[in-house]
């Protein structure tokens, strides 16, 4: 795709919250990677009670993006750590933290079969979380 972009002519790329940084290493041209966060902060902050939410990942993998979020926040993180024996199969995941009586906010960038994302869901539900939110964040 970064080839096919230089061919037709441009010559700089604006984007919005990659999957991955080093995307933009494919790319001959200048690229702006913009991320999506300082939109919702305002939100979150109108919406929810700051002093009970907690941010999480579905996987190792998000970790930057939800520790942006969490940091922004002034909240808690807390991670969960997934291994798979296939593609789009989680064999097996286990939380890093707590969410105990907390309202957890999982932040992902991509949702494919929802397999993670629901099976983090319920392993903080499992975990003593008072309420769970799942916010994909559009790439």
């Amino acid at each position: 795709m970064a080839d096919l972009l230089s061919t037709a002519g441009v010559t700089r790329l604006i984007t919005m919250d990659l999957h991955a940084d080093q995307i933009q290493g494919f790319f001959d041209v200048p690229v702006d990677h913009l991320y999506a966060s300082s939109v919702f902060m305002d939100h979150i902050k109108s919406n929810f009670d700051l002093q009970n939410l907690i941010i999480a990942t579905p996987d190792v993998g998000g970790t930057k993006r939800a520790s942006s979020y969490a940091r922004h926040l002034g909240v808690p993180m807390v991670i969960c750590h997934k291994t798979r024996l296939k593609a789009n199969e989680v064999a097996e995941m286990r939380l890093i933290g707590k969410v105990d009586g907390k309202d957890v906010l999982l932040i992902d960038d991509i949702v494919d079969t929802a397999g993670t994302i629901t099976k983090a869901a319920d392993l903080m539900i499992k975990e003593g979380a008072r309420s769970v939110r799942a916010w994909r964040v559009m790439q």
